[in-house]
């Protein structure tokens, strides 16, 4: 049985400095908004490299607060256009439509994955205001191009980092979060850095926009029973943050991990019917999951579950053909469509061994 990914030996993996950190936060007796938060978000702030980190709930609460607040700020407003990836989580999209905002849907390539930036010049209107750049399955998004757009039309770049904590963007070498002007972050437990529940955080090097996305995350006040805006509750807890403190020191040497394991996975699928997406530079691919595409791509994920390996589909229906999205199901988007049909996440995380990427690897290469 080689499973998909086992939170249980990821948790196993840094379990007495876990245990540890839980131990602390229950004697402690505080348990929101706290010293762990304090110090998680400071060491956050540090590995990204941005001045600010807002710690809340969930990766869906952190860019959902990040459009809010440019509205607030007067820098958009509901009815603006903001360019995003047509293959995407639906949370990507769900933040937009939440705050009015229009997304103008952008095929990605089929060599990549990730948005194509071939495609972006031709979709900028008056009403285009922001790029949301979706750092997908752990690889970096943007890309000179993207960057060169956004400086020459004044569009901000938001940076939906849910799936590449510790990502590279080669050209400057700074991390995935701290390239645009805003990061969202989700702590999903099953993310390269992962709670033991939900959770989520901001970054961003602009001072008002961190002090209005706190103040919307705290029900709107920044200051007890003051409320300046009409906001929402979206904490991160103290056990979540003293979790994360500990996962962050090991993070880098778990995506070594997860590298490695790709870089095997490379080396050793030989299946003309299987197709991998382009190889990136060290550094710029964190392998939060491990895709290919393949035609046959639901009869090879029966063969391989019949010999005891675990895989999953990201994502088999796209956001334009959701039925909370009705006026979009007509659209043609063939690029996104065709990767739904034909994606396929192999195992991947920081406890697969090269024994068992050596089994999936031989099962994908006798697929017939």
């Amino acid at each position: 049985m080689v499973p998909f990914l086992s939170l249980k030996d990821v948790t196993a993996l840094h379990r007495a400095e876990i245990d540890e950190a839980i131990r602390r936060v229950v004697h402690s007796g505080w348990y929101l908004q706290g010293e762990e938060n304090r110090l998680f978000e400071a060491e956050y702030s540090q590995y990204i490299g941005t001045s600010h980190t807002i710690g809340c709930a969930n990766g869906l609460d952190a860019l959902t607060c990040i459009f809010r607040a440019y509205i607030e700020m007067g820098a958009m407003q509901p009815g603006d256009e903001v360019l995003v990836p047509a293959h995407t989580f639906v949370a990507t999209i769900l933040s937009l439509t939440e705050n009015g905002l229009k997304p103008v849907l952008v095929e990605p390539r089929t060599d990549t994955l990730e948005m194509d930036d071939t495609l972006l010049e031709a979709l900028v209107t008056p009403r285009t205001k922001a790029v949301c750049a979706v750092h997908l399955y752990g690889r970096i998004a943007c890309t000179p191009r993207l960057l060169d757009l956004c400086r020459r039309h004044h569009l901000l770049l938001i940076e939906d980092n849910a799936q590449a904590h510790g990502c590279i963007y080669g050209p400057t070498g700074q991390r995935t979060g701290s390239i645009g002007d805003a990061a969202a972050h989700s702590f999903y437990p099953g993310k390269n850095l992962g709670a033991l529940g939900d959770g989520g955080a901001v970054t961003t090097n602009d001072a008002e926009l961190a002090s209005i996305i706190r103040a919307l995350a705290n029900y709107g006040s920044q200051r007890k029973y003051v409320f300046r805006y009409t906001g929402r509750n979206s904490r991160l807890d103290e056990v979540q943050a003293a979790v994360l403190r500990v996962k962050l020191r090991h993070l880098d040497e778990d995506n070594l991990h997860r590298r490695q394991m790709a870089c095997h996975y490379i080396n050793l699928l030989d299946n003309p019917l299987v197709t991998l997406p382009k190889t990136l530079p060290d550094g710029q691919n964190v392998f939060h999951l491990f895709p290919v595409l393949c035609e046959r791509r639901d009869a090879l994920q029966d063969h391989l579950r019949q010999k005891g390996v675990q895989t999953l589909v990201h994502y088999p229906i796209p956001p334009h053909r959701q039925e909370c999205y009705k006026a979009w199901n007509g659209l043609s988007l063939p690029i996104t469509e065709q990767i739904a049909r034909q994606e396929l996440s192999l195992p991947i995380g920081p406890t697969i061994t090269k024994n068992e990427v050596e089994q999936v690897a031989h099962l994908v290469n006798i697929f017939r």
